[in-house]
């Protein structure tokens, strides 16, 4: 009788230790994908902080240019004032 209840304990863990091991592997499976998709979204974040800088860059670029240009008005209506 004990014997039996030994064989049927080994058949079982045979049984779970398969389907930990089945888990095991699709566990890493998933993790493998979430890292791929991780560098993939990095590079996309990278790209996207590149383009806000020199998006950045250009709007303050714009800006420095309205406010030189509206200084220039400003000289020009000066110096016809002195003539």
């Amino acid at each position: 009788m004990r014997i039996k209840q030994v064989l049927f304990l080994c058949d079982s863990l045979k049984e779970e230790n398969i389907r930990l091991k089945s888990e095991v592997t699709t566990t890493k499976k998933q993790i493998d994908l979430a890292v791929k998709d991780l560098h993939q979204l990095k590079t996309k974040y990278d790209g996207l902080k590149t383009a806000r800088t020199i998006t950045a860059a250009s709007v303050d670029v714009d800006t420095a240019k309205l406010k030189l240009s509206r200084l220039v008005r400003e000289v020009d209506k000066c110096i016809n004032l002195l003539k």
